[in-house]
């Protein structure tokens, strides 16, 4: 059998294993979700300025967005944000709490495998890839700004 072949083949099995979606409802959910996502991060940063009016917006960002990566990680830890992410696919994983869920996901999976070589190491192997290329596209961003 040549490559050609092979390959054909193997499309044929990954699209008989690959689970049937409705786009159209997902991405109606995926958008409402996130939506809402975001409107719980904006409501809590008006709040923030509401209960401390001395706050800066840049403050009240700060916080807001860690407040949201706890909660994210509170309800992956309990098991909901799973649920929520079947519901609304990438709704749930653009904004920064899907940032969060991988890395508690990741933290949760390997915590068996001790504090160093499971917890430390392997609370990366998602959300790693993702900080060094982001890293790395700005550190490249940056220079093309400095010298154009």
């Amino acid at each position: 059998m040549n490559s050609v072949e092979r390959n054909k083949k193997y499309n044929q099995y990954v699209e008989s294993k690959k689970p049937n979606t409705k786009n159209f409802p997902t991405l109606i959910y995926a958008y409402l979700v996130g939506g809402f996502i975001c409107m719980i991060g904006q409501g809590i940063q008006d709040l923030l300025m509401k209960i401390f009016p001395a706050m800066t917006l840049e403050v009240a960002s700060a916080w807001m967005l860690i407040i949201l990566i706890f909660i994210a990680s509170f309800l992956t830890g309990i098991g909901l944000y799973d649920r929520i992410g079947e519901f609304a696919g990438g709704g749930s994983i653009v904004p920064i709490t899907g940032f969060s869920n991988s890395i508690t996901s990741s933290a949760m999976e390997f915590k068996k495998e001790g504090i160093i070589f499971g917890l430390c190491v392997k609370m990366f192997s998602v959300a790693g890839p993702v900080i060094v290329n982001g890293l790395a596209i700005s550190v490249v961003v940056g220079l093309i700004y400095l010298f154009l």
